[in-house]
C-alpha cells in the first residue's frame, strides 16, 4: 500500500496536475478490499475448525458416558450353581471409576432376549457385586449375561456389557444342536468408508459362520471381464484386508471359497467417481494419505483426531493440485487405545472415519505367585503384586475367582484389559479379545487393525457433537443416590394428571416414604436411597383431597437388546459324560451346605427414617395397653388433640406456638401414609410398638406435613391393617442383598478327616481383595476333595484408571 500511495504521489507532483481524489485511493480501496476478503475467508476457515474443535470439547465436557465391565467366577453353570460377580463402573474416556451412578442392572437373557434373572446391584465408588442363584425352571442353552446403568439407557445398547454364559439343566436331557452348514456370512469394509475410482486403499473383510464365529477363507476379486484383480485371504478369525486400487467404469465382484467344497460370491462396495479417502500406510502406520476427488477438490479440509474426552490432533489440509495430502502421525502424541481418525470438508461435514489403536504402556502389572501342586483339603496362599509398568507400587481393588478346569469349565480368553481398552470401544462380539493382547506382534497387529476396520464405530454421532444442543433433555438420569422409581399418573379415564403428589412408601419396620410431583405429562419419579431387599411397595395420592387417579410404575430394566447372535449349544461326547459328575457335586454342594450358601448380609447404610431425630418417642407397652387407637391419643399424647367435626374425626398437634393451623398431620403405619383420619383410629394398638411425633411443620420434597405422627409395628407388616383400596401396591426388589461366599476351612485335624463331602468346583471368589500402598496382598482358601487343574484368574483396577489381569494355574492331587 505505502508503494502505491508513493507512485500516485511522484507521478502527481511531476505532472503538476491535479488528481481526481477517488482515482488516486482507488488503489488503495482495492488493497484494503483484497485483505480484508482474505482475513474474511482465513477467519471463516479458522471459525469452521475452532467450532468443530470446540463442540467436541463441550460435548465431551457435558456429556458423560460410563462403560461397565463384569467379572464372572466362570462361565459354564449348571441349574442349582451360583452366578458371582464383579462389576467395575468407568468412565469411558479415562477408564477411571465414577461415582456417579450408584445402581446398576444385571440380567440373564434367554436367546430370544427375554430377561430369566434380574438384579439391581448397588455401585460404591464405581465397584460392586452380585450373585443369581439359577433356577431349575431354566433350560438349556447359552445365554447372554449383560450389565448396564440408568444413565446408559440414554445411549446405544450395544455400550452394555454383555457376555455369553452356558447354562445346563440336568433335570433335562441335553440337546445340543447341529451346525448349519451353508450359511455364511461375507462383508467387505472400505477404509474410511468409501471406495473413489483410482485411489488406492485398504479393504477389510470379514466371514463369520451361523454362530457369528469367523472362518477360514481365500478368494479373488474379479472385474466384469473375470480378470483377476486381487487375491485374498484371511488373518485371523475370519478377517482380513488386501490393498485395491478401483476403476469406476468397472464392476468387481468376490469370488470366496470357504473350505474344499462351498463357494460363494459377494459384491464389493460401490465405486464412486467422486469423494474422499483415508489411508494408512507404512508399518507402524504412521502416516496418513488424504484424498479428495470431484466435488470438494480444491477446498480446504479438516483432520481431527481424537481419543476418549482427548484431543490429539486437530489440523487444517490443503491437499494439493491433484487433491492428495499426506500428514506424519507421531504415535506419542497419540491416546492410548482406540483414536478416532475423522475428516471434515469445508462445510463441516464428516466424509471419511477411520480407528487406530495406539498399544497403552501404562497398563497394571498384576502378578500371583504360589506352588503348583497341592493335595484335596490343603491349604492355598495366593501372595499377589500390583505394581505400575515403571514397578512402583500401586494399591488396586481386585476380583478373584479359582474353579476348576475340564471339558466342561474352560479358561476365558476376554479379561478387563480386553473389554475396557478395546471390547467397550467397538461394535458387535469380538471372538478373543486377549488374543489381540497376550503376545503382541507383528501379526496381532495386523490382526487388530483388520478388527478395526471390521467393527469399529464411534460411541456419538457427529450431528449431536457438531449440533452444540446440550440442553437435550436425556430420558434417563444417573441414579446417583439410589434406584429412581418412575411411572405415570393419570385420571381414571387414562389422561396425564398434573400437579399432584404421589406418595410411595416400603412397607417395614424402616421408614421409607418418598414424594414425586407429576409433570406436564404427568411423569413421576421418586428417588429412593439405600433401598435393599424385596419388599412390598404402596404407591398412591392424599385420597383426601386426590382421590380420582390412578399410578402405574415402568420397569427400570432396559427394553432394548443388541444384535449379538447367541451361539448354538455344542457339547461334545466327553463334555456330556462329565456332566454326571458336575451334576453329583453341585446336587451334593446343595444337599450338605444348603443353609451356608444362603448367608447374605446388609450394608452398613443410616437406617433412621427420613424426618432425623427430631421426633418424640412413645413406647406404647410403657403404658398401660388401651384398646383402641383414640384413646392412646387421648390419653398418653399430651401433644395432640384429638375432634370430631361432621362426623369426622381430626387430629391436631400442639406445636412450640400454638396447634398447628394447615390440617391433620402426615400420620404413618410402618412408612405408608394414613390420609383418612377415621381409618388412623382403626389401627390396632396392640400390634403398634412405637409411636414417633414430629411437632412442628416438615417439608420432605414435594411431600408437606403439618406434623407427623408414625406409628411402627412390632412385626413392621401393618399389623393386619386395611390398606386405601385406591392404594397401589407391588412386590418391588429393591438392590441386591450381599450374598456370602462359602469357603469351608481345615486347619485341624479334625476337619481334615471330617467325612462331610466337598465338591466344589469353585474354590474360592472374593469380589473384593485390595491391596495396600505397598502393592501386596494375601489370598488364603483351601481346595476341596476334588482332583485336577484349577486356575486363578485376578481382574484388577486402580483409582487412576489402570488395569490389569492375570490368571495361575495349579494341580489338585489325592
Amino acid at each position: 500500500m505505502l508503494i502505491v500511495q508513493s507512485g500516485v504521489q511522484k507521478q502527481h507532483q511531476a505532472t503538476g496536475n491535479k488528481m481526481n481524489i477517488n482515482k488516486i485511493l482507488f488503489p488503495v480501496k482495492i488493497s484494503i478490499l483484497c485483505l480484508l476478503l482474505l482475513f474474511n475467508r482465513n477467519n471463516a476457515k479458522a471459525q469452521v475448525f475452532d467450532g468443530i474443535q470446540n463442540s467436541f470439547r463441550s460435548y465431551s465436557d457435558h456429556i458423560l458416558q460410563e462403560k461397565i465391565y463384569a467379572h464372572t467366577d466362570k462361565s459354564f453353570y449348571l441349574t442349582g450353581e451360583i452366578l458371582w460377580f464383579k462389576l467395575y463402573n468407568v468412565d469411558a474416556g479415562t477408564n477411571k471409576p465414577l461415582n456417579i451412578s450408584k445402581v446398576a442392572y444385571a440380567e440373564v437373557l434367554d436367546n430370544a432376549n427375554n430377561p430369566v434373572l434380574q438384579a439391581k446391584i448397588a455401585l460404591e465408588n464405581g465397584l460392586g457385586s452380585g450373585s443369581f442363584y439359577l433356577p431349575v425352571t431354566l433350560k438349556n442353552g447359552n445365554y447372554k449375561f449383560r450389565v448396564y446403568t440408568n444413565w446408559m439407557k440414554n445411549f446405544s445398547q450395544d455400550l452394555y456389557f454383555e457376555k455369553p454364559v452356558t447354562i445346563i439343566n440336568p433335570l433335562n436331557e441335553v440337546e445340543t444342536a447341529e451346525k448349519l452348514k451353508g450359511d455364511y456370512d461375507i462383508r467387505f469394509f472400505a477404509e474410511g468408508g468409501n471406495l473413489v475410482n483410482g485411489v488406492t486403499s485398504t479393504v477389510a473383510f470379514k466371514a463369520t459362520d451361523t454362530d457369528g464365529k469367523g472362518m477360514e477363507i481365500n478368494g479373488v476379486v474379479i472385474d466384469q471381464h473375470n480378470d483377476t484383480v486381487v487375491r485374498f485371504q484371511t488373518l485371523k478369525f475370519g478377517m482380513g484386508s488386501f490393498l485395491f486400487t478401483p476403476n469406476a467404469n468397472n464392476t468387481y465382484k468376490a469370488v470366496v471359497r470357504i473350505g474344499r467344497d462351498n463357494s460363494l460370491i459377494s459384491d464389493l462396495p460401490v465405486v464412486n467417481t467422486s469423494g474422499y479417502i483415508i489411508h494408512l500406510t507404512g508399518n507402524d502406520q504412521s502416516e496418513l494419505k488424504i484424498t479428495a476427488r470431484g466435488q470438494g477438490t480444491g477446498q480446504p479440509l479438516y483432520l481431527f483426531i481424537h481419543s476418549g474426552h482427548k484431543v490429539v490432533i486437530a489440523q487444517r489440509i490443503t491437499p494439493d493440485g491433484d487433491g492428495n495430502a499426506t500428514i506424519s502421525i507421531n504415535k506419542e502424541k497419540l491416546g492410548k487405545g482406540i483414536n478416532h481418525i475423522t475428516l471434515f470438508n469445508a462445510s463441516k461435514q464428516p466424509v471419511c472415519e477411520r480407528l487406530l489403536f495406539n498399544r497403552p504402556d501404562d497398563m497394571l502389572s498384576l502378578r500371583a505367585t504360589a506352588p503348583t501342586q497341592y493335595k484335596t483339603r490343603a491349604p492355598v496362599t495366593l501372595d499377589v503384586n500390583t505394581n505400575s509398568h515403571t514397578g512402583k507400587p500401586l494399591a488396586t481393588n481386585l476380583s478373584v475367582s479359582v474353579y476348576r478346569l475340564d471339558s466342561l469349565t474352560n479358561e476365558e480368553d476376554a479379561n478387563i484389559v480386553s473389554h475396557l481398552w478395546l471390547t467397550s470401544e467397538l461394535k458387535g462380539s469380538i471372538e478373543s479379545p486377549g488374543y489381540y493382547f497376550n503376545v503382541i506382534t507383528a501379526e496381532t497387529d495386523k490382526a487388530l487393525d483388520n478388527l478395526l476396520l471390521t467393527q469399529g464405530w464411534s460411541r456419538f454421532k457427529w450431528a449431536d457433537v457438531l449440533s452444540n444442543n446440550l440442553l437435550t433433555k436425556f430420558t434417563y438420569l444417573p441414579e446417583y443416590n439410589g434406584p429412581i422409581v418412575t411411572g405415570q399418573l393419570t385420571s381414571l379415564a387414562g389422561r396425564p394428571t398434573t400437579d399432584v403428589v404421589a406418595y410411595m412408601g416400603i412397607i417395614g419396620k424402616r421408614i421409607q416414604l418418598y414424594g414425586a410431583h407429576a409433570d406436564s405429562v404427568g411423569h413421576i419419579m421418586f428417588n429412593t436411597k439405600d433401598l435393599y431387599g424385596a419388599g412390598e411397595m404402596v404407591l398412591q395420592t392424599n385420597t383426601e383431597r386426590d382421590s380420582t387417579f390412578k399410578i402405574s410404575v415402568s420397569s427400570p430394566y432396559s427394553e432394548q437388546y443388541s444384535a449379538t447372535i447367541l451361539p448354538q449349544l455344542q457339547l461334545n461326547t466327553l463334555a456330556k459324560n462329565q456332566l454326571e459328575n458336575y451334576s453329583i457335586n453341585m446336587q451334593v454342594q446343595n444337599l450338605y451346605s444348603s443353609a451356608k450358601l444362603k448367608r447374605y448380609y446388609v450394608p452398613s447404610i443410616d437406617t433412621s427414617a427420613f424426618y432425623g431425630n427430631i421426633y418424640k418417642p412413645y413406647m406404647l407397652e410403657d403404658f398401660v395397653r388401651f384398646t383402641t387407637m383414640e384413646e392412646v391419643l387421648r390419653e398418653y399424647i399430651a401433644e395432640v388433640n384429638v375432634i370430631k367435626r361432621q362426623n369426622r374425626f381430626h387430629i391436631k398437634i400442639l406445636g412450640p406456638n400454638g396447634f398447628l393451623p394447615d390440617g391433620d398431620p402426615l400420620v404413618l403405619l410402618d412408612g405408608i401414609p394414613v390420609f383418612n383420619a377415621d381409618r388412623v383410629f382403626a389401627i390396632d394398638p396392640l400390634k403398634v410398638k412405637r409411636l414417633e411425633m414430629i411437632d412442628k411443620p416438615f417439608f420432605w420434597g414435594p411431600i408437606f406435613a403439618d406434623g407427623i405422627l408414625s406409628y411402627t409395628t412390632y412385626k413392621g407388616d401393618l399389623g393386619g391393617f386395611e390398606l386405601d383400596p385406591k392404594a397401589v401396591v407391588l412386590d418391588y426388589e429393591g438392590m441386591q442383598l450381599q450374598r456370602e461366599f462359602y469357603s469351608p476351612v481345615y486347619d485341624t485335624e479334625t476337619t481334615q478327616k471330617n467325612r462331610m463331602p466337598d465338591f466344589r468346583n469353585v474354590l474360592y471368589w472374593a469380589p473384593n481383595v485390595n491391596t495396600g500402598v505397598d502393592g501386596k496382598a494375601k489370598i488364603f482358601f483351601y481346595t476341596s476333595d476334588k482332583a485336577g487343574k484349577y486356575v486363578a484368574v485376578m481382574q484388577g483396577l486402580t483409582t487412576d484408571g489402570q488395569v490389569g489381569s492375570y490368571t495361575l494355574k495349579f494341580d489338585v492331587n489325592k
